[in-house]
């Protein structure tokens, strides 16, 4: 039962198909006439559109040829701000006007007095800037710029303006930006050095102020107060040396004195003050003795206690020959300090007296004035915590200053190197890697597509024609058809009889149809193919 249906709707399919290809057959003309003149009318139309040419350009964004570790850019490092930002001054009205009037654009439209705005605009439907980035990266790495003109030439050179002012403009751009990054730099600098100035002045009239009482100073003061108080108790040891000395003189001049106006009896030697001077020498000889086991023999109280017994030995063997002569001549009755021989020494030792007083009060006045230093120098001691205090308040602001000034100062290098890497277009620029192309076909309109698109509205329309007649048209061209029309059997086919001269006439009438459809399939695909090598 399967078998019989598929056989039966095979020949269906089959008769179904020989109905279509009779269709084209019969109504030929119906087809190959429309299709050739609606493609024919879309082609010629395609050659009437004014033609539009492209002309493009590849701009590389270069990195800077020196490291950034090395050199740290200045400038925003957001490419794509940059980009918009030149963008939009190349798209500025000013900008497109002078171009515009450069180079003549738009010349009908200006010849009918259009607005500026107007062709303001129209440049700005004709400009485009297509940006390139990396592949699997969101950095970008170059970017074409493009521009549409009637004329080739014209879209040329007005491409290659658009990028010089592109390319420029960013250099110039990061050029200025670069400098106003350092001027800022610069600003802040001299700021922070008049702050740093000011800190400098403050600590230079702090230690000024307050010299000798600053913490470093404290050593130095330490051993200088003690060096003012070993010289104190050396002081004050002569002082007493001193004092002593002078009770040592005032005993001699005393026991001189009284030696002298003693008048001894005569053959009775006087030995008056003798006890005393011994006992005088003895304790000179015993203070000799312990002075010498604790210094030198040229330490200066050696020495002058050695100068003092020499002295008094002196005046004792003085005293012993006056003593001596007066027993030889005991009728002399004048007191021994009546002569001037006599009072010589007496006249010595009160001069040494006088100089031992001199000698006190100057040692007074030095003992005075040391006890003063040490004085000052234990209220800078005491001060110095103090002092220690403000100056580390100040050396902080001064540090902070300091750092401050360090850091500014670090980047505006920084910032000149910058600057001056852009000047010298060392830094991240634009270099264009393609010239503005001469375009040698138009952009728009695409005749080759259009020429396509007239195929296809050719083929349209010419199926439309052709299903318009034969849906018009009643007559029956199939046996089968004629069966659905009539419930009868047919009996019999009358093939065509035609005569030697219709033969004849058809046979010519096959030939120039034949020469007309291969006329206009020529002409078609001539067409097609003249849209594709000039379209």
């Amino acid at each position: 039962m399967m078998a019989e249906e598929f056989s039966d709707e095979q020949p269906q399919a089959q008769l179904d198909l020989g109905k279509y290809w009779d269709l084209v057959v019969r109504r030929r003309w119906h087809l190959l006439l429309p299709f050739f003149l609606g493609w024919l009318v879309v082609w010629a139309a395609g050659w009437f559109l004014p033609s539009v040419y492209r002309s493009g350009t590849l701009i590389l964004v270069e990195q800077p040829s020196v490291s950034k570790d090395l050199v740290p850019t200045n400038t925003s490092s957001d490419l794509q701000d940059r980009l918009d930002s030149i963008t939009q001054q190349l798209r500025s009205r000013t900008r497109l006007l002078r171009v515009i009037d450069h180079f003549n654009l738009y010349a009908k439209q200006r010849a009918h007095h259009v607005s500026d705005d107007a062709l303001v605009d129209r440049m700005n439907k004709d400009l485009d800037i297509e940006l390139v980035r990396s592949p699997g990266k969101d950095q970008l790495s170059s970017f074409n710029i493009y521009f549409l003109a009637d004329n080739p030439y014209t879209a040329q050179q007005v491409t290659g303006e658009l990028t010089n002012i592109l390319i420029s403009e960013n250099l110039e751009a990061g050029i200025q930006n670069s400098a106003n990054t350092t001027n800022f730099l610069d600003s802040q600098l001299d700021a922070a050095r008049k702050a740093l100035s000011l800190q400098e002045e403050k600590v230079r009239e702090f230690k000024d102020r307050n010299l000798g009482e600053l913490p470093g100073q404290l050593q130095s003061n330490l051993q200088i107060l003690g060096g003012l108080q070993n010289q104190l108790a050396s002081e004050q040891d002569a002082l007493g040396r001193a004092k002593q000395q002078n009770a040592y003189y005032e005993s001699l001049i005393s026991q001189y004195k009284t030696v002298a106006a003693t008048q001894p009896k005569a053959g009775q030697p006087n030995q008056v003050g003798l006890p005393a001077l011994d006992q005088e020498l003895d304790r000179l000889k015993a203070q000799l003795a312990d002075l010498s086991s604790r210094y030198t023999d040229q330490h200066p109280d050696v020495r002058k206690v050695k100068e003092q017994i020499a002295e008094t030995e002196k005046m004792r063997q003085q005293v012993l020959a006056d003593m001596k002569a007066k027993a030889a001549d005991p009728g002399n009755s004048t007191p021994e300090y009546a002569s001037a021989k006599d009072m010589a020494p007496l006249m010595e030792v009160e001069s040494q007296l006088k100089g031992n007083q001199i000698e006190i009060a100057n040692r007074q006045h030095t003992i005075a004035d040391l006890e003063g230093k040490i004085n000052e120098y234990q209220a800078r001691l005491n001060g110095a915590p103090v002092r220690e205090e403000e100056l580390a308040d100040l050396t902080r602001d001064y540090d902070q200053s300091q750092k401050d000034y360090d850091s500014l100062l670090a980047r505006r290098n920084q910032s000149a190197e910058a600057t001056n890497l852009n000047k010298s277009e060392e830094g991240e620029h634009f270099r264009m890697i393609d010239p503005p192309n001469l375009p040698t076909k138009p952009y728009s309109p695409d005749r080759f597509k259009l020429s396509l698109a007239g195929l296809f509205v050719g083929l349209v329309l010419g199926a439309g024609v052709t299903a318009g007649a034969e849906f018009v048209d009643d007559r029956v061209y199939r046996q089968e058809d004629f069966k659905k029309l009539l419930a009868v059997e047919i009996l019999a086919e009358i093939p065509p009889l035609p005569t030697p001269e219709e033969e004849s006439r058809g046979r010519r009438r096959l030939v120039l149809e034949s020469i007309l459809a291969g006329a206009l399939s020529l002409i078609t695909v001539a067409g097609v193919a003249f849209s594709f090598l000039r379209g």
